[in-house]
């Protein structure tokens, strides 16, 4: 299987070799049960149900989930075991299936999700994903996914090589995102719950927040009302950056936060979530034990 699934275009075999997201051709999972703590509509009141894929082709520094984020984690997995840990979700009554960091299986996750979609699987999926996908990967996703959750960490392409390495993320995550709206930018919500939508998430890293008003400005701008943006200062500063990248060694300051808010609010953004100066105290790292896995 020679992948290029994802803007690195590592163009390797990953039968016998393993390209930048740090995994090989089996899926492998750390986590799969219902997760509380992600946007409302979202989460609601039974939980997401999540299933966290081990890899990430982003690799950002500041990265909170590195045990999984590095493919050091987690069990390898079946097709056939991914669609039975949909049911074993749906029956714990999650609102719908998350699939979180799954890029780098585009490949392996479409087969069930074509499944799922053959067999009337009653939850909407959610494509949880770090925002840097090729537009032309996700269309192979259009009428499988119902709900894009994506990040937009970036819009200038020196932060981005600097604390992701890929200098190309704006251009790539701004298709991706065009294209995802394309195809659920038409919302559903249904007693609380998303059925279908876009939410675009973006955490506020400290000393960046001219760049944070920049992307908000551009979101809205582009989409209007037709995507939520979740804007989050939970940042966590992880001790990994303490010597490489000290201009990140902090937390985000309630003014900086509240700037950022002030300005979705100025330019009139309506669909918006954002999170209390208590958020960027908790934890929203969950165990990755292989629970449900």
């Amino acid at each position: 299987m020679i992948c290029n699934i994802c803007p690195r275009e590592c163009g390797i075999d990953r039968k016998t070799e393993k390209g930048i997201c740090g995994c090989g051709e089996n899926m492998r999972i750390s986590r799969a049960a219902p997760h509380f703590w992600e946007e409302p509509p979202i989460s609601y009141k039974n939980g997401s149900g999540t299933v966290f894929f081990a890899g990430c082709n982003l690799k950002c520094v500041f990265c909170q989930n590195r045990e999984i984020s590095r493919c050091e984690t987690g069990k390898e997995i079946t097709a056939d075991r991914l669609y039975e840990i949909f049911s074993e979700l749906k029956s714990q009554g999650v609102h719908n299936i998350n699939l979180v960091t799954p890029t780098h299986y585009t490949e392996q996750i479409i087969p069930v999700l074509k499944k799922a979609k053959a067999e009337k699987f009653p939850l909407p999926i959610v494509w949880n994903s770090g925002g840097y996908e090729k537009a032309e990967t996700i269309k192979r996703l259009d009428g499988l996914v119902d709900i894009y959750l994506p990040d937009f960490k970036y819009i200038r392409s020196e932060t981005a090589l600097r604390y992701s390495g890929a200098a190309d993320y704006f251009e790539q995550a701004s298709k991706a995102l065009d294209e995802m709206v394309r195809q659920c930018g038409n919302e559903v919500i249904h007693r609380g719950t998303m059925r279908r939508g876009v939410i675009v998430r973006h955490l506020v890293l400290p000393g960046h927040t001219e760049e944070s008003i920049e992307i908000i400005k551009y979101l809205h701008s582009r989409y209007g009302n037709r995507i939520h943006i979740s804007i989050m200062n939970q940042y966590t500063p992880m001790d990994q950056v303490k010597n490489t990248h000290p201009e990140i060694y902090r937390r985000v300051t309630e003014a900086e936060y509240n700037e950022v808010v002030d300005f979705a609010r100025h330019i009139g953004v309506e669909k918006a979530f954002v999170q209390d100066g208590e958020t960027a105290k908790e934890s929203f790292i969950p165990p990755f034990d292989n629970t449900g896995v």
